[in-house]
């Protein structure tokens, strides 16, 4: 009995993290919004304990901030977080193709690699669409998965960390641009085609691509807000 219920309470509370998470990257849940233990215990129809242990894992992912005090609240993340998330990620990403990531996609088994190509075309259909809510869960769902093909776990875990990041601080000023669309990228399919063709040039192109976008982007908020 111990051992199921301890089953249980962690499946609530990846169950939970994940709920919470989808909110925050959905801009339901906003930069500063604060809420208690005890409000998402009587919100999910759940005991403290998960959600204790469910909003200490989304903290540690840097989504949200603690206050012994006043309870939780959403991370602020400011156009310099965001520039620094986009470079280092950059940074990562030239480095494992340059070091012949690419064709390490070539052992892959074929169910992985549809899987990939099957998030490419889901994703960039709608950036192209602009459906944003769309993009976002494909866009993560094909980083992560990619991820698993070119690199390490550890170096996965850490990009796909970057990624929901900076969902997070893109996502409430993107809805609130009536020309968001123009900013999404959509290289998704042409990039799975670069890197199973063990074409590391023209992945490191597609990439950059997505950065130098992203970078741009953060440069026009900072001139809107002056």
């Amino acid at each position: 009995m111990p051992a199921s219920g301890a089953v249980t309470r962690n499946t609530l509370r990846q169950q939970i993290a994940g709920a919470l998470r989808d909110e925050v990257l959905a801009g339901r849940l906003l930069p500063g919004q604060e809420f208690t233990v005890k409000q998402i215990a009587e919100q999910y129809g759940v005991s403290a304990t998960p959600v204790r242990e469910a909003l200490v894992d989304l903290a540690g992912q840097g989504l949200l901030d603690s206050n012994q005090h006043r309870g939780f609240q959403v991370h602020r993340f400011s156009v310099e977080d965001f520039r620094g998330m986009i470079e280092a990620r950059s940074l990562i990403m030239d480095g494992i193709f340059r070091e012949g990531g690419a064709p390490r996609a070539q052992p892959a088994t074929g169910a992985a690699l549809v899987s990939v190509r099957r998030r490419a075309e889901e994703a960039a259909r709608a950036a192209r669409c602009g459906d944003l809510t769309v993009l976002i869960g494909y866009d993560l769902r094909f980083w992560r998965e990619l991820g698993a093909l070119v690199t390490n776990r550890y170096i996965a875990g850490f990009l796909d960390r970057l990624r929901v990041q900076s969902w997070v601080f893109a996502v409430p000023r993107l809805r609130a641009d009536p020309e968001f669309g123009d900013w999404l990228w959509s290289g998704h399919e042409q990039l799975v085609d670069a890197i199973t063709g063990g074409d590391a040039t023209g992945a490191r192109a597609l990439i950059a691509v997505d950065d130098d976008l992203a970078l741009r982007w953060a440069e026009r908020l900072e001139r809107r807000a002056e």
